[in-house]
């Protein structure tokens, strides 16, 4: 005996939605039903992509751009030759006077008003007053003929700065050194003790 296949709706209703139609869903919204099959209206069906062609277990290659090399540049601030020879000129004429612990600190690159300072004390504000005006007399009778753009404390003798630009001149007594403590506040700095 021929058996019959069962072509189109089911005999059960409201089980499957024909192909092709929206259904609703108990809450009221509509849900899409199966999109027609290929070759029933000639169209491929939604969703599926075309097949590509599979690679033995490899990935395609891609090629790694080259990034142009930098050229070496140094890695601090610029040197700066007539500072650095002002800044041991200073730290000199400090020693003639008896300067004590006489120490020039590089600090370019971290602070954007000088380059060196130099730091000196001594025992007694006489002493830190003589080595100031030392420094001041000294630089202007030279060929270069170098005036402070600033001074302070002068008239106490305790603490003397000597702004020259890009570099400053830190002239104290010993325990105000002590004190302040610029040489571990510029901890980073390279430091060249002169003696």
């Amino acid at each position: 005996m021929a058996t019959k296949k069962k072509t189109g709706a089911s005999k059960k209703s409201g089980s499957r939605a024909p192909a092709g139609r929206n259904k609703k869903t108990a809450t009221g919204r509509t849900m899409p039903g199966k999109a027609p099959k290929a070759g029933k209206a000639g169209k491929a069906p939604a969703g599926k992509a075309p097949a590509r062609k599979k690679t033995a277990g490899r990935a395609p290659a891609r090629k790694k751009a080259k990034l142009p090399v930098a050229p070496s540049q140094p890695t601090g601030p610029a040197e700066n030759p007539q500072a650095k020879a002002l800044a041991q000129r200073i730290a000199q004429l400090l020693l003639d006077k008896k300067a004590l612990d006489v120490v020039i600190l590089d600090v370019r690159g971290m602070t954007s008003y000088a380059d060196y300072f130099v730091i000196a004390s001594a025992e007694s504000d006489r002493q830190v007053s003589a080595m100031a005006e030392n420094v001041q007399v000294q630089l202007k009778t030279e060929d270069n003929t170098l005036r402070p753009i600033g001074t302070e404390g002068l008239e106490t003798g305790q603490w003397v700065l000597l702004d020259y630009g890009e570099v400053v001149a830190h002239l104290f007594l010993t325990d105000l050194r002590a004190h302040y403590d610029l040489e571990g506040l510029w901890a980073d700095a390279a430091r060249e003790k002169v003696a």
